[in-house]
């Protein structure tokens, strides 16, 4: 009885110290930033919409972008504005009320849909400014007309490889998630490449008046700094080791000025050998002086990656009880399902954290890290190891699957090799980019995930000299992804590249492969010639005498291994191969680490059975939570946008959208009414491509 009282006395406590701790950042009828705040919470204080009314809901307006595709934007809405991005990159204002569009601006005529998952917003007195990225640049642009600020860098823009290695000049390097403003600066995050010869994946900050480079973090630091131990002294930061890239979006502690920056594996993500050592700043996240980018604390979650397990989100900031005392915290979500939970400023983990032994590397020349940490609390809220009997007993390919499970590797950090090796959860989560909510009492709530993945290495080509340029260059650059044969794995989201040519315009071919298209990275180091080739080769018409001069200046005969492809372990119907639920929402209370509830979500059409009545989905996008107790969330493969009881998880509403919505929603008031808005571009996982924005309020 004592220890209830105290528990509930404590939710109480947290509650109330919670509530107040937030209102600087989500006391509001805006939703003023990439997520609802700077502690990228996904919380909203209003409450006209609330557990009693929330079946209500109607569609009051639909913005059609004209662009279709995916759109992963988590759009704004200030003083009564809503500032979004479509599927190509284009920016636009509507009318928050109405969604009649204001204005619109184009950074290029030719389209290019290279992701965008929202915009960032600044204001001094009248001067009121969009931060906004499109692929390798900046832009600062008016947000009453739509127009650049030509004061900004470069007549409006800024060039986001300023602060990077020389090296990075000619390498793959955008950003698809917002800068975290503080004061006068932006600090970016970077998707750079993941493959050998990838740019260095540094965190920068520029002056939001100028455009002017503020300061640089060095995620792969120099010689002689911290961490540089963590390296091989001869470390060809030039060429072959790059990534340590924070592209998930960062957290701001706005009253003590500390950014808290997750970072990513260094590349080529999938083999290590060139990279030995626990390689410091990759998979870490960073306590950083915002104003100075010196760092106050870090902790790193996987000690030299070879499984591409990047943090895949910006972390929480929370206010915990822990031993009666308030304590502001940082939370953490990983793709292998763990949430990870540290005191803010000191970077003391709130549970404790085991160093645990995992196995060896059996790839010559490969050194896996002998441990990696483990929290004790919370427990995960993913499965992490699979069984015999996770294998689905309803498919009519069990026999075959159970045969690939039997003969794979399996485990936790289980060091890829030559043998096919179950990666569980997959690479894209666990927890994914599209994060966890969290409300003042404490608990976060985290979609997730429930996909194996098959991966494994084999050694390069040894014949590549016996290759035309063209198939040289596609081996090196393509195959991983689009197979040898150019067959692609339509099912795990890579298409096939056979006969490309009857579908994609040459002009169109060679800007994709420089720039990249939706989660496909660019490859600008592709020279002209070896990209003509390329493109001859992908339409049957190469020229056999193409230069080849020009191909060995990329691609590396020292380098040894390389990565099979990305392959989900599915059956012949591209159904997961294991058992149900395949999503999942989750609920933890974070001041006693303990599961509050847990949730499946998502539904698979034609795949429910008497044993599996609902079946969860995969899902991209994260959740919004209100003051009035409700979790909305759209981001699974069955194109519904859902709202769940925040006590129990309970579900309470539901509605089928135009498009699948891999993004995460936002929560507004506009003269007096509450809109839910939400983007819905569907084209991921094989679902219906759309081009709207629509918004959801009470009659």
């Amino acid at each position: 009885m004592t220890c209830n009282l105290l528990i509930v006395s404590s939710f109480f406590l947290v509650l109330f110290l919670g509530c107040n701790s937030k209102k600087k950042q989500s006391d509001s009828k805006d939703w003023s930033a990439y997520l609802g705040g700077a502690d990228r919470n996904h919380y909203s204080s209003l409450t006209q919409i609330n557990t009693s009314n929330v079946n209500q809901l109607k569609l009051v307006w639909t913005y059609h972008s004209g662009d279709f595709g995916e759109i992963q934007c988590n759009p704004l809405i200030i003083k009564g504005v809503l500032y979004g991005t479509t599927a190509a990159c284009e920016l636009f204002a509507l009318d928050a009320g109405s969604g009649k569009e204001k204005w619109r601006y184009v950074p290029e005529q030719s389209k290019n849909f290279l992701k965008s998952r929202g915009v960032s917003y600044w204001e001094s007195g009248e001067d009121r400014r969009i931060l906004y990225t499109y692929d390798e640049w900046l832009y600062a642009i008016d947000a009453n007309s739509g127009k650049p600020i030509q004061s900004f860098g470069n007549s409006g823009r800024v060039n986001l490889k300023t602060g990077l290695d020389k090296a990075a000049s000619a390498k793959y390097v955008m950003s698809r998630t917002p800068g975290t403003i503080y004061k006068d600066l932006i600090i970016m995050p970077l998707a750079v490449g993941e493959g050998y010869g990838a740019a260095s994946g540094y965190v920068e900050s520029f002056n939001i008046r100028t455009g002017k480079l503020a300061w640089v973090f060095r995620t792969i630091p120099n010689p002689e700094e911290e961490g540089s131990d963590t390296w091989p002294e001869n470390l060809d930061k030039e060429q072959l080791i790059g990534g340590a890239n924070s592209w998930a979006g960062m957290a701001l502690d706005i009253e003590r000025g500390i950014v808290f920056v997750p970072t990513g594996s260094a590349a080529f993500d999938f083999y290590g050998g060139k990279r030995k050592g626990q390689n410091l700043f990759a998979n870490t996240l960073l306590a950083l002086n915002a104003e100075t980018g010196e760092k106050i604390w870090h902790y790193q979650f996987v000690h030299h990656d070879i499984w591409d397990r990047d943090l895949p989100a910006p972390p929480n900031l929370v206010s915990l009880i822990k031993d009666g005392m308030q304590i502001d915290a940082v939370a953490q979500v990983t793709k292998t399902g763990h949430v990870f939970v540290f005191d803010r400023e000191t970077g003391v983990p709130m549970f404790p954290i085991q160093e645990q032994e995992f196995p060896q590397s059996v790839i010559p020349g490969e050194s896996a890290w002998p441990t990696q940490p483990i929290p004790v609390l919370p427990k995960p809220f993913s499965r992490l190891i699979l069984t015999k009997q996770d294998i689905n007993p309803l498919s009519s390919d069990y026999d075959s699957m159970l045969t690939v499970y039997r003969d794979a590797q399996k485990g936790l950090y289980q060091p890829l090799s030559e043998k096919p090796t179950i990666l569980f959860p997959g690479c894209d989560g666990g927890a994914e980019w599209g994060g966890a909510a969290v409300d003042p009492s404490g608990v976060i709530y985290i979609n997730s995930n429930e996909m194996a993945w098959i991966f494994s290495l084999s050694r390069m080509n040894q014949n590549q000299s016996l290759l035309s340029p063209g198939e040289k260059t596609y081996q090196t650059f393509c195959a991983t992804c689009h197979k040898q044969d150019l067959s692609g794995n339509p099912k795990s989201g890579f298409p096939s590249l056979i006969d490309v040519g009857t579908r994609v315009k040459k002009g169109d071919l060679s800007n994709i492969i420089s720039k990249g298209r939706g989660m496909m990275p660019g490859f600008p180091q592709v020279s002209g010639i070896q990209k003509q080739a390329l493109i001859e080769y992908l339409n049957n018409e190469e020229k056999l005498e193409s230069t080849e001069a020009s191909l060995n200046q990329t691609i590396k005969e020292s380098v040894e291994w390389k990565f099979d492809g990305y392959n989900k372990f599915l059956d012949s119907e591209g159904r997961p191969a294991i058992t149900p639920p395949w999503g999942r929402l989750t609920a933890i209370d974070l001041n006693t680490g303990q599961q509050v509830w847990q949730r499946i979500l998502g539904e698979t059409k034609n795949a429910q059975t008497e044993d599996y009545e609902l079946t969860g989905t995969e899902n991209y996008g994260g959740p919004v939570v209100t003051a009035s107790g409700l979790l909305f969330i759209g981001a699974t493969k069955d194109g519904k946008l859902r709202a769940f009881d925040t006590r129990n998880g309970k579900l309470l509403w539901e509605t089928e959208l135009p498009a699948a919505a891999f993004a995460t929603p936002s929560t507004y008031e506009v003269e007096g009414k509450q809109y839910l808005v939400i983007a819905c571009g569907g084209t991921k996982l094989g679902t219906k491509k759309g081009d709207s924005y629509v918004a959801f309020a009470l009659p």
